[in-house]
């Protein structure tokens, strides 16, 4: 059975169909998905999601609504998500971190934001799932600085001294559907060289599709579904069963969200 570790089931792209993408997912060996809305004004979307489909669900207020192309979050939206971290009780926070991909980010807010979400981790007890593109340093400055518990770091893209640093800090690494293209070298190496206690799979639903069903510039919809054939191909990418690769991976995210480790 698969654990999808990263995926936007409350995302509107599932509006027309997630009771069946859900159900064709469990029966499709997918025995649990971690929910990441991005802003405040997803959360409650993201509950229901939680109460209807059972989903692991994390609260986080994502780079990209910080100092990105997307509504802008204000600093008090931070009182928002501390509320609803202690009055629903989460499985993890997320997705929160750094992004320097985006034109003109401002560093200075998206900092700041991570900071903030790192401290209510840190209070609650609780797993982080982190968004890290072209941002590894700086995040791990933050990690070092504000202890929390482990967590995922999604999609990870970094160089494999970069990797090293995030497993010693408890943290597993995301792989999904980049890994699937056989021109993603840095990546596939990595999801070959990492130890497997430190690797989870994930589709980054509705995004980062796999290989087999094109880029996301063709405009191909990722899905739950799709997560045991992508992580066939990352098992064989590792040079491990499927079945050996699909229960170390679950392991790992069951214990990175255990609260008596």
């Amino acid at each position: 059975m698969w654990i999808d570790s990263h995926c936007h089931l409350d995302a509107p792209e599932f509006d027309a169909d997630r009771d069946e993408v859900v159900s064709d997912s469990r029966a499709a060996g997918v025995e649990a998905i971690i929910n990441l809305p991005g802003h405040v004004d997803h959360f409650a979307q993201a509950k229901a999601t939680r109460e209807r489909y059972g989903c692991l669900t994390a609260y986080g207020i994502h780079p990209m609504w910080v100092a990105g192309p997307l509504l802008h979050s204000k600093r008090e939206d931070i009182n928002t998500l501390r509320s609803w971290v202690e009055r629903e009780k989460p499985d993890l926070i997320g997705e929160i971190g750094l992004d320097f991909f985006i034109p003109n980010f401002n560093l200075v807010e998206q900092e700041w934001f991570f900071a903030e979400q790192l401290k209510i981790a840190r209070d609650c007890n609780l797993a982080v799932s982190l968004h890290v593109r072209r941002s590894q340093d700086h995040v791990l400055k933050h990690l070092r600085r504000i202890k929390v518990r482990g967590g995922f770091a999604h999609a990870f893209n970094g160089s494999a001294q970069q990797a090293a640093e995030f497993v010693k800090l408890g943290f597993c690494l995301g792989f999904g559907g980049t890994a699937t293209f056989p021109q993603a070298r840095r990546v596939r190496a990595l999801l070959h060289d990492v130890p497997i206690e430190n690797i989870v799979v994930e589709t980054d639903a509705p995004d980062i599709p796999p290989s087999f069903l094109g880029t996301m510039a063709s405009g191909a919809r990722n899905s739950p579904v799709y997560l045991p054939r992508i992580g066939a191909m990352l098992a064989d990418a590792r040079a491990m069963s499927v079945d050996a690769f699909a229960a170390a991976t679950s392991a790992n995210v069951r214990r990175v969200l255990a609260r008596e480790n």
